[in-house]
């Protein structure tokens, strides 16, 4: 699945070792959405759906 840069960049902001495990979890949600690429809006929505921990 493509990322957007800007979508790319705000997944840095997740901490390296969990990182790719929330994005198979984004990617899964985009899926399910039926988006074809992960866009800012998309992690956005992910981020709201899964929560933010700090």
């Amino acid at each position: 699945m493509e990322w957007t840069s800007e979508a790319e960049a705000r997944l840095k902001e997740i901490p390296f070792f969990v990182r790719p495990g929330a994005r198979k979890k984004i990617e899964k949600l985009a899926q399910e959405m039926g988006e074809l690429s992960i866009t800012a809006e998309i992690y956005d929505k992910a981020k709201a759906k899964f929560g933010e921990k700090k």
